[in-house]
């Protein structure tokens, strides 16, 4: 079993950045891919950035340039940094591990194949 804690959201201005993680208890097969997933208000969930075990890493289109997506594979965490911060980056953000899986799965960043989620921090940034 596998328990997913994110942490570091909270209020910003904009234009700030912030770096949200996503620790990772239990353990991974070999292969697996963290999915960092942003839910808008009244938007449906979409998948952000995806990371996987090699560490190669896909984007949603929008999300490219100011989000990046990282890992510490010893601690089991995931980072997601956001640049330059926009209120339209308001959104709770939770993280999701599929394992095991492949790269063409990670990288489609699909809420459907994910085999384990975490609660989300919530980001707010304001004008």
């Amino acid at each position: 079993q596998v328990h997913l804690v994110e942490s570091g959201g909270g209020s910003v201005q904009g234009g700030g950045s912030l770096r949200l993680s996503c620790a990772a208890s239990g353990d991974f097969y070999e292969s697996y891919c963290f999915v960092w997933f942003r839910q808008i208000p009244g938007k449906e969930r979409e998948g952000v950035a995806g990371i996987f075990s090699d560490g190669r890493s896909s984007y949603l289109e929008s999300a490219k340039g100011r989000y990046t997506i990282s890992q510490d594979k010893d601690k089991k965490i995931a980072y997601l940094e956001i640049g330059s911060l926009k209120p339209e980056d308001t959104a709770l953000f939770s993280c999701a591990v599929d394992t095991p899986t492949d790269y063409d799965r990670c990288q489609r960043r699909g809420s459907f194949g994910m085999d384990y989620w975490g609660k989300g921090t919530l980001v707010v940034v304001s004008s």
